[in-house]
């Protein structure tokens, strides 16, 4: 009989994990215990959220068995990871990553970042009856030569930029003249519903970075985005893989919120100037957020790998971070 893969977290305040005679043990503020047998389930991921204890057997454990455990703040943003000193045992494809700047695998990787991305765009504009992006789009970057990284990749990403435009002022005619914002704005958006965007976005970029580590690839090595220090840029690369999906979410939460569920926040914007930007209040932010993370556990038409014609977006983004690895490894 196959083993069940379990996935354990802390959410909330005051719980603890211990081990006890080969069980993970999980007891809340209130006293209630769970136990979680480890050879009868497949203990898959452990997350724990600050304000929550841990004793150093379960930290032991998770490292000699090499299970997943994410550490997260109050807020439920990823921090850290516990990893084993085996993780970084996996060099091979991270060598192949390396390699991929200088035989020939990086034109090919940074173009089809870019026409994912342009197709996932059209399946929204579909869905919602709104004017696709123009098939000369995609010729264009198909037919794209460049020799030179850095020429590459400022192409690529211009190119990018024309069709996100082109695609988010045909997303943004669906909304209410109130909450419709002149353009798309990503850092530091003054308006709610960009503002709203960029949330889903982070979330998914959690989801990226925390699948491509699970896969032993190099985080701040991409092939679309630039290296710069502090940049992730290959979990740059792979969140424009799944923005549509975060699209579609939010533009089906979204259509439903009224200028009332936002509140203006007055914030520092450098050492001599504040301004006023707008978010969802903080009740509707949490059901926004309590409504992701459940997106990120139901199925999507999108066939797993061997088998299956659908599979949970998390999932997605995991397999196909390890399929990546795989394409780098030949």
């Amino acid at each position: 009989m196959k083993t069940k893969t379990v996935k354990i977290a802390l959410e909330g305040f005051g719980s603890y994990l211990g081990m006890e005679k080969g069980c993970f043990i999980v007891r809340d503020r209130n006293g209630k215990e769970e136990r979680y047998p480890l050879f009868e389930s497949e203990i898959g991921e452990i997350h724990i959220r600050s304000g929550n204890l841990v004793s150093s057997g379960a930290l032991t454990s998770i490292g000699f068995w090499g299970i997943d455990c994410l550490l997260l703040s109050g807020r439920g943003r990823p921090v850290a990871i516990v990893r084993s000193l085996e993780d970084d045992s996996h060099v091979k494809t991270r060598i192949a990553q390396y390699e991929s700047l200088k035989n020939g695998k990086f034109s090919d990787i940074a173009k089809q970042f870019v026409l994912s991305k342009i197709e996932g765009q059209n399946q929204v504009l579909s869905k919602y009856g709104l004017r696709r992006l123009d098939y000369s789009h995609i010729e264009r970057v198909k037919g794209l030569e460049e020799s030179d990284i850095r020429a590459l990749r400022v192409k690529l990403t211009n190119m990018e930029s024309v069709c996100s435009r082109l695609y988010f002022n045909e997303v943004f005619q669906m909304f209410h003249d109130l909450l419709r914002p002149n353009g798309r704005k990503g850092f530091k958006a003054y308006d709610g519903l960009n503002n709203l965007f960029n949330l889903a976005y982070e979330v998914l970029s959690w989801k990226v970075h925390i699948a491509l580590v699970k896969a032993k690839l190099e985080p701040f090595l991409g092939n679309l985005h630039s290296l710069a220090w502090g940049k992730p840029s290959l979990v740059c690369d792979f969140v424009e893989l799944y923005r549509y999906l975060m699209d579609d979410f939010v533009i089906q939460y979204a259509r439903r919120l009224k200028p009332r569920d936002f509140t203006l926040k007055a914030e520092d914007f450098s050492s001599n100037r504040k301004g006023k930007r707008e978010y969802l209040n903080d009740s509707m932010t949490w059901g926004f957020m309590k409504s992701l993370n459940e997106y990120f556990l139901t199925e999507v038409r999108i066939p797993r790998y061997r088998m299956g014609n659908g599979q949970e977006p998390e999932t997605l983004i995991q397999e196909e971070a390890m399929l990546f690895a795989k394409y780098l490894r030949n």
